[in-house]
């Protein structure tokens, strides 16, 4: 029996920013108000990444340009990871870089091999303003490095170089995704 509701089980599905929309290409500005709106963001971001069936979604891909984001994402050993992160801060990345099949909810059924490190501890606060640290390893650190590139205004496209870039845009615009 669980002592706390669902994640996102009394959020309101929201419409997703597609590539190329501005507030996903700019940094988000710090949360100062650990308020009931914020509370309403997290479980309405949770809504709409389990909606999408994503692990993980930025506020700046609902539109809000706040540093926020969700997740609910294995790691390699199919470890579960459930939680949000306000105002979080990439403290490291490290250990060995591993090119792996990257997406993005904001650019449906593309994926490109895009490489990241295999270890990844980020610190931030919960909704409640409480200090937390999270560390993650294999496909967890992965969707953690991807969540603050979001906040940062950077999508995984632009972690590509040359001819993958090319083929991951070229296959977006065939699905009518980008122009």
């Amino acid at each position: 029996m669980r002592n706390r509701p669902i994640p996102g089980s009394s959020g309101a599905v929201r419409t997703m920013s597609p590539y190329g929309d501005p507030v996903l290409h700019a940094p988000c500005e710090a949360v100062a108000d650990f308020d009931a709106s914020l509370a309403r963001l997290v479980e309405d971001m949770f809504a709409t990444m389990y909606a999408a069936r994503g692990v993980g979604l930025a506020a700046n891909q609902i539109g809000v340009a706040l540093r926020v984001f969700v997740y609910d994402c294995p790691d390699d050993e199919d470890v579960r990871h459930l939680g949000h992160l306000v105002n979080p801060r990439l403290v490291r990345a490290d250990g060995v870089s591993v090119r792996g099949a990257e997406g993005c909810l904001s650019l449906p059924g593309i994926e490109a091999g895009t490489p990241r490190f295999d270890h990844t501890v980020v610190e931030g606060f919960t909704v409640t303003g409480d200090p937390v640290t999270v560390s993650g390893t294999g496909f967890f650190a992965r969707c953690l490095q991807h969540e603050c590139d979001h906040l940062d205004g950077l999508m995984y496209t632009d972690r590509l170089s040359g001819r993958r870039r090319g083929k991951a845009l070229r296959a977006a615009r065939k699905a009518g995704l980008i122009p």
